[in-house]
């Protein structure tokens, strides 16, 4: 038999999840279950804050944006370019 391993810690029961999660995170998520449709809405609908990111993943979503446009405008010069 196969025992399935806990969440919390057993020797330190205070201690958070072994998912990462705090506590009360979970708590939260099986909140959200029980609401009613108007109520999930408007708890759904708080902004999410930015994400802070590092220098070098701005600098790569920047490249990718940059990449996306010039994709996108030999894509659109193509197409006109074919249909003479």
């Amino acid at each position: 038999m196969k025992a399935s391993a806990p969440t919390i810690d057993d020797a330190n029961p205070g201690a958070a999840p072994q998912s990462g999660r705090r506590p009360h995170e979970r708590f939260d998520d099986e909140l959200v279950m029980d609401l009613e449709r108007d109520q999930f809405v408007a708890e759904t609908s708080r902004p999410v804050p930015r994400a802070e990111l590092g220098r070098r993943a701005t600098i790569a979503l920047w490249a990718l944006r940059v990449f996306v446009v010039l994709v996108s405008l030999m894509v659109i010069y193509t197409f006109f370019y074919q249909l003479r």
